[in-house]
């Protein structure tokens, strides 16, 4: 009889449990990806993949789309950062793609997804790791989250 009882206390407990996923920013698209290689226009750029979060001037430009995934493991809960990326676009004096890079945190270390590689120094690993540091640092628990 107090088994009964105790299932029947756990049972509207066990239906609280949501396990939201929210994803904000710009999520990458293999099929979008695969219509800007290497060699494409700013502009094959742009109809494929829309304009970006942000851009930089360090060589030559940069186009970043940043995308955020949050996990909310109960509906009354703040969602909590973990996972973020960010879609490089590197172009050359031609404005043309030089490269594309799939950056985001490994072992709390900046690692690119593509080329599989960490980068060096540099003005854009800076400015990359500065972006993705709030990931570390907002899945520190006991901080709040935005």
């Amino acid at each position: 009889m107090a088994v009964g009882a105790a299932i029947l206390c756990l049972v509207p407990l066990a239906a609280c449990n949501t396990s939201e996923v929210l994803n904000q920013g710009y999520v990458v698209d293999e099929k979008s990806l695969e219509l800007v290689p290497e060699g494409s226009s700013r502009e094959q750029v742009l109809l494929a993949l829309g304009s970006p979060s942000t851009t930089a001037t360090f060589d030559n430009e940069v186009f970043y789309y940043i995308s955020q995934k949050r996990v909310r493991p109960v509906a009354f809960m703040q969602p909590r950062l973990v996972d973020q990326r960010v879609l490089a676009i590197y172009f050359n004096e031609e404005d043309r793609v030089e490269r594309i890079a799939n950056y985001g945190l490994q072992d709390g270390r900046l690692f690119d997804f593509i080329s599989r590689t960490t980068p060096t120094g540099g003005k854009d690993a800076s400015f990359l790791g500065q972006i993705l540091s709030d990931t570390v640092s907002d899945s520190t628990p006991g901080r709040p989250n935005m």
